[in-house]
């Protein structure tokens, strides 16, 4: 039986895990490490581990005070079904610096259920929400001819 447990030691982070499977996912295909890294850096991390490899992650962008941007949320496939997503979500609710935010968000194309049972639902306003939405960013530009 494997031992799972969660942690936000940036130290404990396998970043050839955690750039492996981030660039290729929808939301960012092709991310160079070095953005990653970057990321990861400036941001509050949840990693879990199995037998001390990781095989989860999830990020949350934050001041501390009024907002969190929860981001970049994966579990390895072999290791999908063990309620991870749930192990790490109760962890992340219950982190200190996340507590009296104004407001968190995310975005998911598929994981609605889960971030439900979180309290996270549709925008209340969405005609106030702009973005400046970059899909190919990390994509190689062509050869110049």
């Amino acid at each position: 039986m494997p031992s799972y447990r969660v942690t936000t030691d940036k130290s404990l982070l396998d970043i050839d895990v955690i750039h492996g499977f981030l660039s290729q996912t929808y939301w960012s295909p092709g991310i160079p490490r070095a953005v990653v890294q970057r990321a990861i850096e400036h941001s509050l991390c949840f990693a879990v581990l199995c037998d001390e490899r990781q095989v989860a992650f999830a990020r949350v962008v934050t001041d501390q005070a009024t907002f969190a941007y929860l981001a970049d949320v994966f579990v390895l496939p072999e290791h999908r079904g063990q309620g991870l997503s749930t192990l790490m979500m109760d962890e992340l609710q219950r982190h200190p610096a996340l507590q009296g935010l104004r407001r968190m968000m995310l975005a998911t194309r598929d994981a609605h259920a889960l971030y439900a049972r979180y309290g996270f639902t549709p925008l209340a306003a969405p005609d106030r929400f702009m973005e400046v939405h970059r899909p190919q960013a990390y994509l190689s530009e062509p050869a110049p001819r």
